[in-house]
């Protein structure tokens, strides 16, 4: 049973527009406070919940962090999957548009490459794991399925170490231009990527 409506609202639906407000809430703490510095209490006071209420929703910061994490990575992974399939179809054109598409959309919203770079880093391991976990799957996907992706890999390398090593780099781009006193541009951050990957399948 789903309890009685209050308000024009059942019980499940009370229960889900609590959570949609802690989410929303985690979004924006979060990103300006950082991890550490929010407290359930400022969440709560944030999404006008009770702390009573807080814990029927999710079991700490670290769960709440984790969904707000998994909700912007999924973005960010449609909006690079779409970009490759308006993309050429050819392998250097696939990937660059991937990488375009990815960087672009991060950068739209700085609370959103926050805590995707920076926040989820404060967290403890697991969600870390998780989201390298599902975005190294999602660039070996885009290398393999892009025509004659695995052919120009060069000899002796790892198609996962390769891309890999992109992630790292578009991680590494993405924090300088989060904490960089002068932020560069985002088409530089793009162009310095797509730059390391022509380099990395120039044989």
């Amino acid at each position: 049973m789903s309890g009685r409506a209050y308000r024009g609202l059942s019980a499940d639906e009370r229960q889900a527009d609590r959570r949609e407000r802690l989410i929303s809430a985690a979004y924006t703490l979060y990103a300006s406070l950082g991890f550490p510095g929010t407290t359930i209490e400022r969440l709560c006071s944030e999404a006008r919940i009770s702390n009573r209420a807080f814990y029927e929703c999710f079991s700490g910061r670290e769960e709440l962090l984790q969904v707000v994490h998994d909700r912007c990575v999924d973005e960010a992974l449609g909006s690079m999957t779409k970009s490759v399939q308006e993309a050429p179809d050819t392998f250097l054109g696939r990937i660059e548009a991937g990488i375009s598409g990815y960087i672009g959309f991060v950068t739209q919203d700085r609370r959103r490459a926050r805590i995707m770079h920076l926040e989820v880093r404060r967290a403890g391991d697991h969600p870390l794991i998780t989201s390298r976990k599902r975005t190294m799957s999602a660039f070996c996907k885009v290398i393999e399925e892009s025509p004659g992706g695995r052919a120009l890999i060069p000899p002796g390398v790892d198609a996962r170490l390769l891309s890999l090593t992109m992630l790292g780099a578009l991680q590494e781009l993405l924090i300088e231009w989060l904490l960089a006193d002068e932020p560069p541009a985002t088409d530089q951050l793009v162009g310095t990527a797509v730059h390391l990957l022509r380099q990395a399948y120039a044989a």
